[in-house]
């Protein structure tokens, strides 16, 4: 018969005869998951039981991180000073990581600042002082991070770089449009607010630096730092939010000052139970670095061809171009071209020509109504100004002058940028027209009441066949014995297609202006009264008509001063005595009759 095999606990039983004692060491961490926010402390606490040898045990802490659960990453040892991995070395040194002794047996691991790849499983290894492997040696305990903030898929609007963190470059007027995602895994009820801020460029983040923007409160309300109030009242300020985790900031109209760093910052409310909402985490995260290129820094205007030489008469054409890294014309920019001219030697840009506003209508500037002159659009940034027939006085210095306009609220333009051209000379070359003129009274003297006959000759060396004269006639009053300081006053004249023009005529009368000879005019004053007193002279000018039909003064010249002085006839100045002496002789007679009769009437009575 055989003899029957121990069972354990006979053989525990037989242990316990004996004197020997049982050990089973057990290794104790708080129960998990643990919830945590980042930037907070952790603490982590961890003890040992049930163990043999020395009553100060040693500890030693892993992590394993959710992307390899199974790779054990050593953190920090009561025992060896050297047993942090690379990636903890720095914060185990600075003491952001660390391991504090309660007793013995007992220890607590802390992080000073968590941080977003904390997340994971925590490992509590206790090396064995047992003559025997028996119990746990380690236990875990696993760290959520419940609250994540990052930038929102897509990323913001514009020309993003391949570097990292992001860089957005932004053109002057456009959107800038900037997403975020931020999400709790709280169990309990609590409520997110999201806040969009905006650092300067190159300057350290915290609460002193970061203005921010424009955020969503937890009780849903939309509200702007003091800098954005204006502008989100206007509409160019926008913040919403897209599912149940992502928000999204547009600012229309980027400005240079939009420039820096922006944040997206998200923290994390639960209602109290006397009815208010208390923040209990913080988490913020950056979105990007954002640079507002300016259309004053890209905008530049370039003319061609080179230094024009025409003749009148001519066409003149010029073109601008519009150059640099522009946004096209449309929602968020808007722009005009113009062509200025200044006479040779004069300062400052000169007069408008002619320009295409932002709407692309075209208008003339002052004195150029009436004449064939284009302005126009030939490619994407190319214009063109085609005067049909130049002038002498078409010459000049020429600069094409760019508006960069951006559109804020609504259809509300505001200019941004301009730049005028380098100089353009521009050369016309003149007729050579020498005009001079000859005027006199006709008879020599003229009475009152006559007729006062003007004549003016007019002699004429070079310019082109076809060649037009007009003359005009003008007078200068006398003052007190002087002439007027005002000027000269038209009187009347004959232009260049043969249409006469009357002007006014000091004493009113009738006036008649002809041609009497293919280069001879004639003025003529009717009834001459003593208010046509004056100094009369005579004004041609030479004009020449272009295949356009315009008309253009080639030459201009003055004559001498004719004085007109209506004279008063002989039979006229006898006259006046005459009336005056019959006058006082009447009045004398009747004088010496009422004394005689007078004297006579006394002495009747007397008798």
């Amino acid at each position: 018969m055989g003899v029957p095999s121990p069972t354990p606990l006979s053989s525990l039983l037989l242990l316990l005869m004996l004197g020997v004692r049982c050990y089973a060491r057990q290794v104790h961490v708080p129960k998990g998951p643990l919830y945590r926010v980042a930037g907070t402390t952790v603490s982590i606490s961890c003890n040992v039981s049930a163990y043999e040898g020395p009553s100060q045990q040693d500890f030693e802490w892993f992590m394993y991180r959710p992307e390899a659960p199974t790779t054990s990453l050593g953190i920090i040892s009561t025992k060896d000073s050297q047993f942090s991995y690379a990636v903890f070395g720095p914060r185990v040194a600075s003491g952001d990581l660390q391991v504090q002794r309660l007793k013995g047996d007992s220890v607590v691991f802390k992080i000073g600042r968590l941080q977003a790849q904390d997340s994971g499983f925590y490992e509590c290894y206790t090396p064995s002082t047992d003559t025997q492997y028996l119990g746990n040696y380690s236990a875990k305990v696993e760290l959520r991070d419940e609250l994540q903030v990052s930038a929102a898929p897509p990323g913001p609007r514009g020309r993003q770089a391949a570097a990292s963190p992001s860089r957005l470059t932004v053109h002057e007027g456009q959107e800038l449009a900037l997403g975020c995602l931020a999400q709790t895994k709280t169990k309990k009820h609590t409520h997110l607010s999201v806040s969009f801020g905006r650092a300067e460029p190159e300057a350290p983040v915290g609460r002193a630096t970061l203005q921010e923007v424009v955020g969503l409160r937890s009780d849903m309300a939309v509200e702007a730092g003091a800098p954005y109030a204006e502008r989100l009242a206007a509409g160019e300020l926008r913040l919403s939010k897209e599912g149940t985790d992502r928000y999204r900031m547009v600012v229309g109209g980027a400005q240079a000052a939009d420039s820096g760093t922006y944040h997206c910052t998200a923290a994390e409310w639960i209602q109290d139970p006397d009815g208010s909402w208390v923040q209990i985490a913080e988490k913020r995260a950056v979105l990007a670095h954002v640079d507002v290129q300016t259309l004053s820094s890209q905008l530049a205007v370039t003319v061609g061809p080179g230094e024009h030489r025409i003749g009148p008469g001519e066409p003149l054409e010029l073109l601008c171009n519009v150059s640099g890294a522009l946004p096209p014309p449309g929602r968020h920019a808007a722009y005009s071209v113009g062509w200025e001219m200044a006479p040779a030697g004069a300062p400052g840009p000169g007069r408008l020509v002619a320009q295409l506003d932002t709407e692309g209508v075209g208008s003339l500037g002052p004195g150029y109504e009436g004449r064939h002159i284009a302005m126009e659009k030939v490619a994407s940034r190319t214009y063109r100004l085609r005067l049909e027939a130049a002038r002498p006085g078409d010459a000049g210095t020429y600069r094409c002058l760019a508006k960069a306009y951006v559109r804020g609220s609504g259809t509300r333009l505001r200019e941004a940028a301009s730049a005028r051209s380098r100089p353009l000379p521009v050369h016309v070359r003149e007729e050579g027209v020498v005009l001079e003129a000859v005027a006199w009274l006709a008879g020599g003297t003229v009475y009152r009441g006559e007729t006062a006959s003007l004549l003016c000759n007019i002699s004429v060396r070079g310019g082109p066949p076809g060649l037009r004269l007009a003359a005009s006639w003008w007078v200068e009053r006398p003052e007190e014995g002087e002439l007027s300081s005002s000027p000269a006053q038209l009187v009347g004249g004959v232009g260049q297609d043969g249409v006469a023009e009357l002007g006014v005529r000091p004493g009113g009368g009738p006036v008649s202006v002809e041609l009497v000879g293919p280069r001879s005019h004639r003025l003529r004053l009717h009834s001459l009264g003593p208010k046509d007193e004056g100094v009369y002279h005579c004004a041609p000018s030479a004009w020449v008509q272009h295949a356009d039909y315009s008309w253009y003064q080639a030459g201009s010249a003055r004559s001498g001063p004719v004085t007109v002085y209506p004279y008063t006839h002989a039979l006229d100045t006898l006259f006046v005595p005459l009336l005056v002496g019959t006058g006082v002789a009447l009045v004398t007679g009747a004088s010496v009759l009422a004394t005689i009769t007078c004297c006579f009437m006394k002495r009747l009575r007397k008798r």
